[in-house]
């Protein structure tokens, strides 16, 4: 029974059309989306005016991170909204649960429907884990073929600790040369920054991989602001670096820390504020 449920899945994620990114390598300025965790207490209380909401600020879109509103079996409603307010779901962070034996069509299907092409594993433990790297790499790249069937990929997000040295480099320099030239690698810029990594080396390393990136920083001890803009990063050569070298698609703007005085959608809105003449710029 399962076997057939999995066929009849399978069958109908291929009878879906084939789905491509917005921009591909070479062209003008990569769209700009919002991680929707930026926000995650909002959405709870307002799913549809929050995404209303994202959409006046002018994003292009936005990243899934396990909040669906009422749309978590419905993804061809959920796909209605997002036409509706012009907003364009440019990946989504899911766990390995959802891509286990069980789930993984049901998973790609739900994604298929919303067109989003790429799934990003945001946080798992064995990549900075010596002993565990490995089957961590393995099974990324065995995700990552299955979702290749059907026109998808799987691909895997950073935070610090995969900067941890490894085998004389890091575990993020293991897992990218375990794992194929097609697997992609969403690179979160506040925590390499960080990590006390160099962004643009980081690009340039990797050609082609980085067809995302989280525009962050990571402001520990209030040392630095956490809107993007006047904080020391040299916010144009990186994105001009993830556009030329990277082949970046969408720059997600990610808000995990918000001054006093602003709430979680003020400090988002005042990050793309901040983003906007840099973009402008780049698309000229």
């Amino acid at each position: 029974m399962r076997q057939h449920l999995f066929a009849l899945v399978i069958t109908c994620i291929l009878a879906l059309p084939s789905f491509t990114q917005a921009h591909t390598s070479d062209s003008s300025a990569p769209l700009v989306s919002v991680q929707l965790w930026s926000v995650k207490e909002a959405l709870k209380e307002d799913f549809h005016g929050t995404l209303g909401a994202l959409a006046d600020m002018g994003f292009d879109g936005i990243e899934f991170a396990g909040d669906y509103g009422p749309y978590a079996n419905n993804p061809s409603e959920l796909k209605k909204v997002l036409d509706r307010l012009g907003l364009k779901a440019s990946s989504a962070h899911v766990g390995f649960d959802a891509l286990n034996d069980k789930n993984i069509a049901n998973t790609l299907l739900y994604f298929k429907t919303l067109e989003v092409k790429t799934l990003y594993i945001p946080w798992d433990e064995r990549a900075w884990d010596s002993k565990k790297v490995a089957q961590f790499t393995q099974q990324l790249t065995a995700a990552h073929h299955q979702a290749r069937r059907f026109n998808m990929e799987i691909g895997f997000h950073n935070h610090e600790r995969e900067f941890e040295p490894y085998r004389n480099k890091t575990f993020w320099q293991y897992i990218a040369a375990n794992t194929p030239d097609s697997l992609p690698l969403q690179l979160d810029i506040g925590w390499v920054h960080y990590a006390k990594q160099d962004a643009i080396e980081l690009i340039k390393a990797y050609p082609q991989r980085i067809r995302s990136a989280h525009l962050k920083v990571v402001a520990k001890d209030n040392a630095l602001s956490p809107i993007l803009g006047n904080n020391g990063f040299a916010w144009e050569k990186i994105i001009t670096s993830l556009i030329k070298d990277g082949h970046t698609q969408w720059l997600v703007v990610e808000q995990e820390q918000y001054p006093q005085g602003l709430t979680p959608m003020e400090s988002v809105a005042a990050s793309k504020e901040s983003l906007e003449p840099i973009i402008k710029t780049l698309a000229k």
